[in-house]
């Protein structure tokens, strides 16, 4: 039959369903060096205070503060970036943007995606021998060759980006709110901004579109269903698994059932945290004692949502808020990129350890391949780390230096304009997104750079003196590291996405119907 012919055939099959000739095919054979199991999850716009382990004010994630407890919390963890696509993009390749192409967000309209040439997660552990699964927001291509069954996961399910970039019929709580999708037939219309409300949001059960516009208050449930039938499957099989779920919360619509304002927020955290519970359940009823589960976010929260925002904790950048505009997400200040994270196995990972090593989204990709003895991609350099012997060995140490890129203020979009050099933090251009408020806070460049004590002052409130002992030492080490990466990313193997856009790229189900509307099941 041959792989290729037989990827195919599964890609066009509901997973639920199974065929099961063909899966049992798939799945067949026991694995005998029993290779580990991994299950990434990714919260979307989730803030470091949203965790109630990190943030004594929130209660609203009993599941996730109950993994805490039986695993290891990081206080000190880092997003890749602060904005969705880029983030994503550097947790499959463990890869920062300038080196795997992805600076800034793909659009409903775009043609390219994560760039081909670039190697996933996935890729590398079906290399391994592992059925590999995604479920959730995608973010990184739609269209062709970028879809995720053509980037290194067997089965899809999900939506194939954030799902305000598409009208639903019960939109949920945004700001400002947005209207349902039309009714009726017509051909379809270019979407509007914000809204989108010519083009529904798709949900894709690998190269298929099952529903448009997507149930956005059954869509947890349903992640959660096809989570759970994956991991049971696979474990039943004996095949080592990959699954990377990208949960739709809590990015804005927020349609879990609650009052509105706060409550809605909290409502969401409360669903997202039921369904990780429920992951973590089938995980410790199918696969525990081999089974690597690995919790964070994306980004920090999107403070122009206002009460529908999430918690940034301590990290209030009040310099910047003094300029104007939020320090949280598409920003580089703490807020921005700093986000919860936490790892669970039972009898590897210790019980109840907060690490407050400096770590990355960046260092996942590093860390499963080398657990799952696989290789890495060659004739490419990595930012991330193999961080086993802080999971495993007690080690606190982690990198010594992270770069954060622009996400969306201050330049260029991907830029290493912000320096992390031990507990210091230089910015060379700092901005304020938009907040609550309207305000915007402007682009202001700084050389020599702002450089913050974040052992003294979490907050990010007052640069050190210019003139200072302090500042002098730590200026030279700065501009060095930041030297020696440009360097290093210049003499790369690097990629370029393609952003084209073009309306061959919407996905639509049938272009005929208003809001490409079609039917479910």
């Amino acid at each position: 039959m041959g792989w290729l012919f037989l990827k195919v055939l599964l890609m066009g099959v509901s997973f639920s369903g199974f065929l099961y000739p063909l899966v049992e095919f798939f799945f067949s054979g026991k694995t005998r060096d029993q290779k580990p199991n991994f299950v990434i999850i990714l919260a979307d716009d989730m803030g470091w205070g949203d965790l109630g382990a990190n943030w004594a004010e929130t209660e609203d994630t009993p599941s996730l503060d109950q993994m805490a407890a039986e695993g290891m919390r990081f206080v000190d963890f880092h997003a890749a970036a602060s904005t969705c696509s880029p983030s994503r993009a550097s947790l499959l390749t463990g890869r920062l943007g300038l080196r795997n192409g992805v600076t800034h967000n793909f659009a409903v309209t775009s043609v390219g995606g994560l760039p081909l040439n670039e190697t996933t997660l996935g890729e590398v552990l079906q290399q391994a021998g592992y059925v590999t699964g995604m479920i959730g927001k995608w973010h990184l291509g739609h269209h062709g060759s970028y879809h995720p069954n053509f980037r290194g996961f067997d089965y899809y399910f999900g939506i194939p980006y954030s799902h305000d970039m598409g009208c639903t019929d019960d939109p949920g709580y945004n700001h400002p709110p947005c209207p349902a999708c039309p009714l009726g037939k017509g051909p379809l219309r270019h979407p509007e901004r914000e809204c989108y409300t010519h083009l529904a949001l798709p949900l894709y059960e690998n190269l298929r579109i099952v529903e448009q516009p997507v149930i956005l208050n059954s869509l947890a449930q349903k992640y959660a269903e096809k989570a759970t039938q994956f991991i049971q499957h696979a474990s039943a099989a004996g095949r080592p698994f990959l699954l990377y779920v990208g949960l739709a919360h809590t990015h804005v619509p927020l349609s879990a059932p609650g009052p509105p304002g706060r409550g809605a927020y909290g409502a969401g955290l409360r669903e997202m945290d039921s369904l990780v519970g429920r992951i973590k359940d089938t995980v410790d009823r199918t696969a525990k004692e081999n089974t690597l589960l690995w919790f964070t976010g994306d980004n920090g929260p999107w403070a122009q949502k206002c009460e529908l925002a999430g918690s940034v904790g301590p990290f209030t950048g009040s310099w910047q808020t003094h300029q104007g505009g939020s320090p949280a997400k598409q920003t580089t200040w703490e807020a921005g990129h700093r986000v919860p994270a936490l790892a669970y196995w039972p009898s590897r990972v210790p019980i109840n350890v907060t690490s407050t090593a400096l770590l990355s989204v960046l260092d996942i990709f590093p860390t499963v391949v080398a657990l799952a003895q696989a290789n890495l991609p060659l004739r490419r350099h990595f930012d991330g780390l193999d961080v086993s012997e802080v999971l495993f060995g007690g080690s606190q140490t982690g990198h010594r230096v992270l770069f954060h890129p622009n996400s969306g203020v201050a330049g260029d979009y991907g830029a290493l304009q912000t320096v992390r050099l031990e507990h210091h933090k230089a910015f060379y251009a700092t901005g304020g997104a938009r907040g609550c408020d309207g305000s915007v806070g402007p682009a202001q460049y700084h050389e020599p750079p702002l450089i913050f004590n974040l052992e003294d002052d979490v907050a990010e409130g007052l640069p050190l003196e210019r003139g200072s002992v302090e500042y002098q030492a730590v200026l030279p080490e700065v501009r060095k590291v930041l030297a020696d990466v440009l360097q290093d990313i210049a003499a790369d193997n690097t990629s370029r996405a393609d952003y084209t856009q073009d309306p061959s790229g919407t996905p639509c189900c049938d272009p005929h119907r208003i809001a490409c509307r079609c039917q479910t099941g």
